[in-house]
């Protein structure tokens, strides 16, 4: 019983974790290209070489895969009768078992420190390097809940495990 317990705390805490990780994650992902036009836009001709660091522009020719909607609009035109077939496929809505567990926490009670510093240190985080981590990550996540009124320490959540 304590073990499912401990284990169920465990996916709480890595799950309130994951928050203002996939938060921070998710800026950078968005500003890595920004930042990149922003230095092809300015003024760059290609290339450059400075004291600390370089970058350059070069043009591939990649092939990629059409996308399915390419596809499938060329096929139609194509073949008129069969496409329609394919469209009625395509728009058929199909029936499938997800299997979820919902976790959270009991009115009145909340996750320790300890609790996410244990997910922290499994991460393979030193203990020095998870306590700086944490407060930093309580604080990230403490300004993301004031923006998602959905979030609060009742909330209950859930992992898709089928």
């Amino acid at each position: 019983m304590r073990d499912l317990q401990r284990k169920i705390l465990e996916l709480i805490a890595t799950d309130r974790i994951a928050i203002p990780i996939k938060s921070i994650a998710g800026k950078i992902d968005r500003t890595r290209p920004k930042l990149g036009k922003e230095i092809n836009s300015a003024g760059f001709e290609g290339e450059f070489v400075g004291d600390r660091c370089y970058a350059r522009v070069e043009v591939e020719n990649v092939e990629k895969s059409r996308r399915i909607s390419e596809a499938v609009e060329e096929f139609c035109q194509e073949h008129p009768r069969y496409g329609d077939i394919l469209k009625g496929k395509i728009a058929e809505k199909r029936v499938q078992a997800e299997t979820h567990l919902y976790f959270g926490m009991n009115q009145g009670c909340r996750l320790t420190s300890e609790d996410y510093m244990q997910v922290l240190t499994n991460m393979g985080f030193t203990p020095a390097t998870a306590r700086g981590l944490y407060s930093e990550l309580i604080e990230v996540s403490r300004k993301i809940s004031r923006k998602r009124v959905q979030f609060q320490e009742e909330t209950e959540r859930s992992v898709l495990i089928g």
